[in-house]
């Protein structure tokens, strides 16, 4: 195949896919592996990833890396025919899509509906539910902002790094403070609160932030001197910070 023919089907690939295409992809168009190859080589082509390549000629895109890993999960498959079971962007790698929280994502996770492991260390793949809880940003699959906080306390991170994601994401309008109330409330009872109260864990790890708005975050998510008594959110403060 002619170099000319050879870049304009790997540049049909790789438009909907951030300049990225696969070897799998490629070949599935046609294109042999020694071509691939070759055109790495040459300079028409860089290696990203076993298997993942980024066709010259653009600008890279943001989170290079991480949208590579998320291509090697399903290398047959192109991006724009992934649904959520291909694998869910997750946990820290989700948030530093969103632009939230200040916790390093040097691990790129995601999370699938079956068990499932990588050779790469660098790449931790975590076994959850994908039908719901997640929308398309940036062109990736991402959980939400409030599933985000309930799988990083699920996880025993850190409490105040949590909370200042959170003060993050309803800063941004990314999510609501209810939505944010609901998902964390099967944690509350691991920060010595009464079990399920998500108003309550929820008040105190925006106690954490400092942020000035959340007094009107929580009176949003419904928190009132009659549903949560000042006696509550006092113990709330007080409550214990989880292992690690």
């Amino acid at each position: 195949m002619q170099r000319a023919t050879t870049l304009e089907t790997l540049a049909d690939l790789a438009e909907d896919q951030w300049g990225l295409f696969t070897r799998r992809q490629a070949e599935a168009a046609g294109l042999a592996w020694t071509t691939i190859s070759r055109l790495a080589r040459t300079g028409g082509a860089e290696r990203l990833a076993h298997g993942v390549y980024r066709l010259r000629g653009g600008p890279p895109a943001e989170q290079l890396d991480l949208r590579a890993a998320w291509l090697q999960l399903a290398p047959e498959l192109p991006a724009w025919e992934r649904g959520p079971d291909t694998g869910l962007v997750s946990h820290r790698s989700a948030a530093a899509v969103y632009g939230i929280g200040h916790l390093p994502a040097d691990v790129h996770e995601f999370t699938l509906p079956k068990r499932r492991q990588s050779r790469r260390p660098d790449v931790r793949l975590h076994r959850g539910q994908t039908a719901k809880g997640w929308i398309r940003l940036r062109g990736l699959p991402v959980t939400v902002p409030s599933r985000i906080a309930a799988d990083l306390l699920a996880e025993r991170d850190d409490s105040q790094a949590v909370g200042q994601l959170i003060a993050d994401a309803l800063r941004s309008k990314y999510d609501y403070p209810d939505s944010m109330a609901e998902a964390i409330a099967p944690y509350a009872a691991h920060f010595g609160l009464r079990r399920g109260h998500g108003l309550a864990l929820l008040g105190w790890l925006l106690e954490l932030s400092g942020d000035p708005e959340r007094s009107a975050w929580l009176a949003e998510a419904g928190i009132s001197q009659r549903r949560i008594s000042p006696d509550t959110l006092a113990t709330s403060v007080g409550a214990r910070k989880p292992s690690r």
